[in-house]
């Protein structure tokens, strides 16, 4: 029996659906992962459309969700010490609320991924597009799509890192940018260096320019920033020692935050007028064509397109992990729990690219448009897998209090308190989304996601009556 089947057994766990995986994730990769998990195309590219919606109020809207992060990475935390397995949302989830709400969040959170991974595929095309205008976007995205397939086949510890170079290019590149940025706020080199002020926050009509309304509309695309934070949860069960390495990487999430995001997004905005950003363009890369350092806005183009690289190559990490958490549960068809001889889940990995193949599709279709349907896609998606979490460990503290269940070794701050404030967060925002005439088609998208995932559920119930057994005596010793 390995250690990974004991630990799971002390916990009262049926199996270990991480059984068979190679701990392959050192420390230094799963902090790595941990950083640069939290830096994306969110960031690099959506921000432009966002700032030019909310102005400078864009930095508070950053800090606000940022806080709820946290909040919900404290939440899986307290479960993943109290039982660290690869399929951490989807069995915390069949545990805690019951083994259709695993089947639900464990597929939903494979859409949500594979969805991501059409867009970090979008804006890698974009960031290519500025180099080689007449390539195609959907040529560069097939590339890319292919070699990241073929990386994830390899092994986790090629995947680890790769991973861990994406995101130390992305950390060393925005440090860099946050340093320059203030170099010309201080000494006022280049020619942005006349109009840099701190004052560039408030003096095109306010720090609220467009409104509070318009600010808050622009939650969902932070949120969809801020997608990719949990994966430090999917990379448990491969974790060399989780109980040292998962804490320490949660509890720099809110330097992480507060340095690359607010501190970045108010360094940019104070040396360029908001008013001169645009959508569809990367506010960095304008920055540094603004500052005008020879090569500036290639260099951080090419940072912004290794941002999307790394997302998608975490996308491909994941949705296979999450499909043999499922096949492992009776939830998905058999042949997902095969590892290949490499100990990766090879097939689920390429069912997942098949499918973020559509993307592909997307961006020779509606290339203009296919960065803002993934993206609401995926914020839908990832907001149903929080709550999951936000909510399982809700149960998990009644469990605890009640003495039904261990205490886990490392308790969120301020208890199930913290979970309810971001349960509250999570559904306000699912309400702009729903206001908001462009991104409400991912509520109808999800609709008919829940449609299919039901009727798959009644089909797998007729087919194996047994399948809800594991998840019931689960459900049974938590409540």
């Amino acid at each position: 029996m390995t250690s990974a089947q004991v630990d799971t057994e002390k916990n009262g766990a049926d199996n270990a659906p991480e059984e068979g995986y190679e701990r392959g994730l050192g420390s230094r990769q799963v902090q790595m992962i941990a950083i640069g998990g939290a830096i994306g195309v969110g960031l690099f590219l959506g921000a432009g459309a966002n700032i030019a919606k909310a102005g400078p109020s864009l930095i508070l809207m950053y800090a606000l969700a940022g806080a709820i992060v946290f909040f919900i990475m404290r939440a899986l935390g307290e479960l993943l010490l109290y039982r660290p397995v690869s399929g951490s949302f989807a069995e915390y989830s069949r545990e805690f609320l019951g083994p259709f709400f695993g089947y639900f969040t464990g597929w939903t959170y494979w859409l949500m991924w594979v969805v991501t991974g059409m867009a970090e595929l979008t804006a890698a095309a974009i960031y290519v597009h500025y180099w080689f205008p007449d390539v195609p976007q959907w040529v560069t995205a097939l590339v890319f799509l292919v070699i990241l397939f073929g990386v994830n086949l390899i092994s986790v510890k090629v995947f680890g890192e790769l991973e861990f170079w994406f995101s130390m290019v992305k950390v060393t590149a925005l440090i860099g940018m946050i340093v320059i940025g203030l170099g010309v706020l201080t000494f006022g080199f280049s020619s942005a260096g006349d109009t840099a002020a701190v004052s560039n926050l408030w003096a095109f009509d306010g720090f609220f320019p467009k409104g509070i309304g318009s600010s808050l509309m622009t939650l969902q695309g932070v949120m969809f920033a801020y997608l990719a934070v949990e994966l430090v949860g999917v990379t448990a069960g491969e974790s060399e020692d989780p109980e040292k390495t998962l804490p320490k990487a949660i509890n720099t999430l809110p330097w992480r935050i507060a340095l690359f995001y607010v501190g970045a997004l108010t360094v940019i905005l104070c040396v360029v007028k908001w008013t001169e950003f645009a959508p569809g363009v990367s506010p960095f890369v304008a920055a540094f064509a603004k500052i005008g350092i020879p090569a500036g806005a290639g260099i951080v183009n090419f940072v912004v397109l290794t941002a999307a690289l790394s997302s998608c190559n975490s996308g491909m990490y994941s949705t296979g992990r999450m499909l043999r958490n499922l096949a492992d549960s009776g939830e998905a068809p058999a042949v997902f729990r095969k590892l290949s001889s490499t100990k990766t889940p090879a097939f689920g990995i390429a069912v997942s690219v098949a499918f973020m193949g559509i993307g592909v599709v997307l961006n020779y279709v509606v290339p203009e448009k296919a960065f803002g349907y993934v993206m609401s896609v995926a914020t839908a998606a990832g907001i149903w897998t929080w709550l999951m979490i936000l909510i399982s460990h809700v149960l998990y503290r009644r469990a605890v209090d009640a003495g039904r269940l261990p205490a886990s070794s490392f308790p969120a701050p301020g208890g199930a308190v913290c979970s309810w404030i971001a349960i509250v967060f999570l559904l306000f925002v699912t309400c702009l989304i729903a206001y908001d005439a462009d991104s409400r088609v991912c509520l109808y998208v999800m609709a008919g996601w829940a449609l299919a995932l039901g009727a798959g559920w009644f089909v797998l119930k007729r087919r194996n009556p047994q399948i809800t057994d594991r998840g019931e005596r689960k459900l049974q010793k938590a409540g």
